[in-house]
């Protein structure tokens, strides 16, 4: 009879006994004890590392502390590198690891540093780094927040046509300004092309305004001044789409809640809860 196979997630154990099962449980399972305080120490390595290549990229400070930010940085890398290899250890199928979204992660996240004895200055992409705290979604058990982002999603998912539809509006408005102050304005203003003008159409229906370029004449400040008016009307369309989906994808849910472990909010057509396959009360 074959043992039992241990399973966290989409991987499996390399082993169901010795020092690579138990490894096994504390890296890849997030329960009580010491996979959540391993998980933990985990994070709070990677927020620390993080905030040392910030750092280190101040001028001031890396003439100060660069000999030490230089050793935490290479610390980090080793422990990571430690980490990375333990993880393909302990797995049955380590290629899969390696090309899964958290092994991508974790591997772009050390070779930075390695990559900093051929290409000076390459360390700073360490802060893709900060990338592997969404473990912290594992870490903390906090399914309810992946549900509600399930429902975002599906909601922009819904409206994806008009929002598309409402984009393509913006694009026509920003040809037809851009074009038109690129004849009103002229190079001489600084509209030396129609994308430039487009440019200009964009950062100010957005409300940005970076003033690297900007109309002189009275005809031009004219139509300015009604592409803005347009730029405020339409900022709230796309809002308006996606509120308006959000509510119909909220009210299409399930209020009763499960008599077992008492999570509200399911899927209109379920019949067990999502959380512990208890039977929910017929509707």
């Amino acid at each position: 009879m074959s043992q039992p196979r241990i399973i966290a997630g989409k991987f499996e154990a390399a082993s169901t006994q010795g020092w690579r099962a138990r490894w096994f449980e504390i890296i890849f399972r997030h329960d009580p004890g010491a996979p959540r305080r391993f998980d933990l120490l985990l994070i709070a390595a990677i927020v620390i590392s993080v905030i040392v290549v910030i750092l280190d990229s101040e001028a001031g400070l890396r003439e100060r502390w660069g000999y030490w930010f230089y050793l935490a940085e290479w610390g980090f890398t080793l422990l990571f590198t430690a980490e990375y290899l333990a993880r393909l250890a302990v797995v049955r199928y380590p290629w899969r690891y390696a090309r899964s979204f958290y092994g991508v992660i974790d591997l772009l996240s050390i070779l930075p540093t390695y990559l900093s004895l051929l290409l000076p200055g390459s360390q700073a992409l360490l802060v893709v780094r900060i990338l592997r705290i969404l473990r912290i979604f594992r870490v903390l058990k906090l399914m309810e927040y992946t549900e509600a982002g399930g429902v975002l999603v599906g909601a922009l998912y819904r409206s994806r046509r008009k929002i598309l539809v409402f984009l393509v509006a913006v694009l026509t408005i920003a040809v037809v300004f851009g074009a038109a102050l690129y004849v009103i304005e002229g190079p001489e203003s600084g509209y030396t092309s129609i994308p430039i003008g487009m440019y200009w159409a964009i950062t100010t229906m957005a409300t940005v305004g970076y003033g690297d370029i900007t109309p002189v004449t009275p005809f031009g400040r004219f139509v300015t001044t009604i592409l803005m008016l347009i730029g405020y009307g339409i900022i709230a369309v796309p809002t308006g789409i996606y509120t308006a989906e959000l509510a119909l994808g909220l009210r299409e849910r399930r209020k009763d809640a499960c008599p077992d472990c008492k999570l509200a909010e399911h899927d209109v057509d379920a019949n067990y809860c999502r959380r512990c396959g208890g039977k929910l009360p017929d509707a």
